[in-house]
């Protein structure tokens, strides 16, 4: 296992790297892998995906709870895990409205939020 730290500077020894390293790549194959041309500003799979009218938006959905899958199996509190699904209801939400939900979804990020509670809990459980 590589040494990781929390955001406070502390080790996250208990956490397989493997499922963190999963975690955050799909995290940014969804929000941040491309760059938009001319800008600075990155966009994901998700932001593309959801331009397809009904489908885009489920599919995306779904890929995005396989954070809050994995964040459930690595004991992340029932609290954490509320605030993970209720980004990802808006994120669904804010899909439907046809071109304005697809650029609040690209700004919105919810997989990169989503682990960020992951890992503000992995730190919280690493000090206990």
């Amino acid at each position: 296992m590589l040494k990781r730290l929390s955001p406070a500077g502390r080790p996250l020894d208990a956490v397989p790297d493997d499922r963190l390293n999963r975690m955050e790549a799909v995290a940014n194959l969804l929000d941040t892998a491309f760059v938009l041309p001319g800008t600075s500003q990155r966009i994901g799979i998700d932001a593309i995906i959801g331009l397809v009218p009904g489908v885009g938006d489920l599919l995306t959905t779904a890929l995005s709870s396989y954070i809050i899958w994995e964040a459930r199996r690595l004991g992340v509190s029932r609290l954490a895990l509320t605030r993970m699904l209720g980004n990802l209801a808006i994120h669904a939400v804010a899909g439907l409205v046809p071109v304005l939900g697809d650029g609040f979804i690209a700004l919105f990020r919810v997989n990169q939020r989503n682990l960020r509670i992951v890992r503000a809990q992995l730190a919280r459980q690493a000090r206990v």
